[in-house]
């Protein structure tokens, strides 16, 4: 199966139109070796073969036959959007093919195509829910039905095999439920019999790709006219499913996580191809707000478990955050998106913050089990709900949106990791592999995130001068940068908003070592965070850290305090994890209630240092908690 791609076209999720006003465009990269490598590996060996099966024991398989006539039977799954499990994981299996050939991957997919396209209605329209359950009743209940967001996926879904193997079967069936959606949706006075907008964004970034690779306008102005009809009430006005206020007034994201991310994301898409200021206005205003006062450390967003959604400015609970994996990755799509049109780099050091630890900890370390929701703590004694609110790894989920999500992005990882414009190449996040964009080549050799050095070699360069920017991450206060004799630190090298821009005639065979420095450190979160007033976390680099119960001598971690005046040791342990780098601390564990109190309050006033026994305390990546024995887990720690 061949690899389409091209300097000036690569493989990946975002390919800009010709027209696009955009800073960056996306570099062709290839990863071979080191961290991100090893997860990639893991997806592509354990994660992905196991799609099919899943798919087919969960029913999604079964709804597609029983729509397509090919077997009798009724609708299985609890939700009308059950179809998405299936499109993204052809969507990520897609993007794996892109990359090395795989015989019964391929046939898996294939087949599902054929059974999509069987499944698909005359007229173009597409849900097996609504075929199946419902009689074939259509666009009765746009608030919950998630029609338009099935479709999205379908599209997207298209989009990748097209671009991934050039075959034109799936694009077809995306194409056809399109056209059939334009005519169906639009404005009063449009001659189309719906004005309306689905309860689950996602049709209208969806149907921004299927225009930049088909070239059809008409969906473009569809997923324009999607994300404006967004607040006008047309779903009961409700903030929850983004109906509350028009994207462009809005000053604040609210309401479903996921649903809200998707929709800006569209925005970031439009904004960039029609080159309209009042989106990318409200793209840039609303990146701010939720970054400032609504993002958890661990860079996931949620925090409430009713209705998935985000909670009030600083409202950033631990054991109750939500962090939906989804919108781990809702957030790096975004935030991909804003780099690409602004050129900044601070939507790279959130994307940085959010792969590592927020969406990383979704997947478990042998890609096999996976967290729907990631709290920041579990609490000693805690009473796991299971399903998809568990904070245990599950094999599966009744709503099973998070698994397949996660697969579809670590297959496309390459895609959000470079970007070139025409002054030269931009590396935006650190992994071993080989960056390209016209005729400009760069080959990177690192052990990041577990050590700083960052090793580069220019392979190929065009005759002129040109510039290679290294993105110097928001958390690094010391680094270093060789470039061929010349040596520079953080006090005098050329850094401009973040990005570390090194301009000069290359030759191949030139070399860049950039340093940078991984001292481990505490942070504290602004105060008007209550739920952690008094307490810090532990960092290293790109990396959160938190303590699990397995690894505290006594077991336990809820009277546990940490000493901050203690110095902070970096200790790696290749029998741990697969091979990690932990952080060790110094904190006590506390005698609160040696007198048998039954009474958990105390009088209040200033406290010595506690009281206590000293105990090392051993912090791992966040990522890769609850994957040995279940038990409590803590990202913030008490200091006093």
């Amino acid at each position: 199966m061949p690899r389409i791609s091209s300097a000036a076209s690569p493989l990946g999720p975002v390919r800009l139109g010709p027209a696009a006003r955009a800073a960056l465009r996306p570099a062709t990269t290839a990863v071979d070796a080191g961290f991100w490598h090893t997860r990639r590996e893991v997806n592509a060996r354990v994660s992905l073969p196991q799609g099919p099966e899943l798919l087919e024991s969960a029913g999604n398989l079964h709804n597609l036959r029983v729509a397509a006539g090919a077997v009798e039977g009724g609708f299985q799954g609890a939700y009308p959007f059950v179809d998405t499990d299936v499109y993204k994981w052809l969507e990520a299996a897609s993007w794996q093919l892109a990359q090395q050939p795989h015989a019964e991957l391929e046939s898996a997919v294939d087949r599902i195509i054929d059974l999509v396209a069987a499944a698909q209605q005359q007229d173009g329209y597409l849900n097996t829910w609504f075929q199946v359950r419902e009689g074939g009743t259509r666009y009765q209940d746009l608030r919950w039905g998630h029609e338009l967001y099935c479709a999205g996926h379908l599209i997207q879904a298209a989009v990748a095999h097209r671009r991934a193997t050039g075959r034109p079967e799936l694009l077809d069936v995306a194409v056809k439920f399109a056209d059939h959606l334009g005519l169906v949706f639009g404005p009063p006075g449009s001659g189309r019999p719906i004005d309306g907008i689905d309860g689950h964004p996602e049709i209208e970034t969806a149907l921004v790709e299927l225009y930049r690779e088909t070239g059809d306008r008409r969906h473009l102005d569809l997923a324009g006219y999607f994300v404006d009809r967004h607040g006008h009430g047309l779903l009961g006005g409700e903030a929850y499913c983004q109906d509350r206020v028009p994207v462009r007034e809005a000053t604040d994201v609210e309401g479903h996580a996921v649903r809200q991310l998707y929709l800006l994301a569209a925005v970031a898409d439009l904004a960039t191809e029609t080159d309209d200021p009042e989106l990318r206005s409200a793209a840039e205003r609303l990146w701010v707000a939720m970054t400032a006062a609504k993002t958890h450390l661990t860079g996931g967003l949620g925090a409430h478990h009713d209705k998935e959604d985000f909670g009030d400015p600083y409202e950033l609970p631990n054991e109750r955050a939500y962090c939906e994996t989804c919108a781990a990755i809702a957030s790096v799509q975004w935030s991909w998106r804003m780099a690409l049109l602004t050129g900044e780099a601070r939507y790279s050091d959130l994307i940085e913050r959010t792969l590592y630890n927020g969406f990383l900890a979704g997947v478990s370390l042998d890609g096999e089990r996976w967290l729907y929701v990631n709290p920041l703590q579990v609490r000693d004694g805690h009473t796991d709900p299971g399903g998809d609110q568990s904070a245990r790894r599950t094999r599966w989920f009744r709503c099973a949106c998070c698994p397949p999500n996660v697969m579809r992005l670590l297959a496309s990882l390459e895609h959000y990791l470079a970007s070139g414009d025409e002054q030269g190449l931009q590396l935006h996040q650190f992994t071993t592999g080989r960056h390209s964009h016209n005729g400009m080549s760069v080959r990177a050799e690192t052990d990041y995130p577990w050590h700083g050095t960052i090793a580069l070699t220019v392979e190929d360069t065009p005759d002129r001068p040109w510039t290679l920017s290294l993105r110097i991450p928001q958390w690094c206060r010391e680094f270093r940068v060789q470039v061929g004799e010349l040596s520079y630190d953080e006090t005098d090298a050329p850094v401009e908003d973040s990005w570390l821009r090194l301009e000069r005639a290359w030759a191949p065979g030139d070399s860049v070592v950039l340093e940078l420095a991984l001292e481990p450190r505490l942070t504290a979160a602004d105060p008007r965070v209550d739920a952690v007033r008094g307490c810090a976390a532990i960092e290293r680099g790109p990396l959160v850290y938190c303590l699990e119960q397995v690894d505290v001598p006594g077991g336990g971690l809820d009277d546990i305090v940490l000493d901050p005046t203690r110095p902070l040791a970096v200790k790696h342990r290749p029998d741990l994890l697969g091979g990690v780098t932990t952080v060790v601390a110094a904190g006590y564990r506390r005698n609160l209630a040696e007198d048998g109190s039954w009474w958990p309050y105390r009088a209040a006033g200033p406290e010595a240092a506690p009281a206590g026994d000293l105990v090392e305390l051993t912090a791992i990546p966040y990522h890769a908690w609850a994957n040995r024995q279940d038990g409590s887990m803590r990202v913030w720690l008490p200091t006093s």
